[in-house]
């Protein structure tokens, strides 16, 4: 039983639980998810079942979207409405204003880690030692921001569409536009809309696997592997070549190419019109290797 449920993870489950109605649904061990998704959050949560758990960590660095809610005014310890107040101000700030302080966080930008979160330092998680009452110093960490797109604005809250990157802190991004603002910010609302691939229309819910009678009745939801790279080329190669993806990380396929791709990408390999492998092309050097094989 190989693939990936694209789940849409409700608000007040963690990851981890996740992956646990996953397990019962199929009724199988091998399962992991693509990136840890706040408990308060809610949305896409992509699950890898059988040998897709070999590309978790290639799904894990693909963008991410999300829609979210800033609250302008209160900041709180967690940077989210789910933490402790610890300053309430006055907002005077006009749309004017918001858009240009959206403007000036995207890009490239740099984040601290908040102290509630998952990171560890000295290999101690940060949020255990945030309730421990324990403050430690973070290095701020470069991200991506792809793009802030403002949907509506009230004067002290206002609904945002934001496509980042990998390890983006949406609740940080919050609490740092209210900083640029100067009457300080939260984060009210998450919602991922997407990572990667997979996209929210086409999401299974928690009821839909609790619904599910059989592991076959669940398999129904499993998308296959190859789903996850639908926007990488593809490259079709005879049967003979069955041995050399296997042991691939040292076999080149750019002889097969018929012309070289404009840029750095991952490439679907295919045998028999199955999918074999996925492939990275490396502009440079002009050569591609697999990644990871599914033979």
């Amino acid at each position: 039983m190989n693939g990936i449920i694209n789940f849409l993870k409700p608000p007040g489950m963690t990851s981890h639980d996740a992956v646990a109605v996953v397990r019962r649904a199929l009724w199988t061990k091998k399962v992991g998810h693509t990136g840890t998704l706040d408990p308060q959050a809610a949305g896409v949560l992509p699950v890898c079942v059988g040998q897709a758990t070999r590309i978790v960590e290639m799904l894990q660095a693909d963008r991410k979207t999300y829609r979210a809610e800033l609250t302008l005014g209160l900041t709180t310890d967690t940077q989210d409405r789910w933490g402790q107040v610890l300053s309430e101000h006055p907002v005077q700030v006009s749309e004017a204003a918001l858009r240009a302080a959206l403007t000036r966080f995207t890009g490239e930008i740099l984040q601290v880690p908040p102290m509630y979160s998952a990171l560890k330092v000295d290999g101690k998680k940060l949020c255990d030692l945030a309730r421990q009452g324990v403050t430690v110093e973070r290095e701020a960490r470069p991200q991506t921001i792809h793009g802030i797109r403002l949907i509506r604005f009230d004067g002290t809250r206002a609904l945002l569409d934001v496509s980042c990157s990998k390890g983006t802190y949406i609740r940080t991004l919050c609490h740092d536009i209210g900083e640029a603002l100067g009457c300080g910010g939260m984060m009210s609302f998450l919602l991922r809309t997407g990572t990667g691939a997979f996209d929210i229309r086409d999401g299974v819910t928690l009821e839909e696997l609790k619904d599910c009678k059989s592991p076959e009745e669940a398999q129904r939801f499993l998308k296959p592997i190859d789903s996850a790279f639908a926007d990488a080329p593809r490259l079709d190669l005879k049967d003979e070549w069955v041995k050399r993806i296997r042991n691939g990380v040292d076999a080149d396929f750019s002889r097969f190419l018929r012309e070289p791709f404009p840029e750095d990408c991952r490439v679907r390999l295919y045998t028999g019109g199955s999918f074999a492998a996925i492939g990275h092309y490396d502009r440079n050097s002009g050569s591609l290797k697999v990644l990871r094989h599914f033979l």
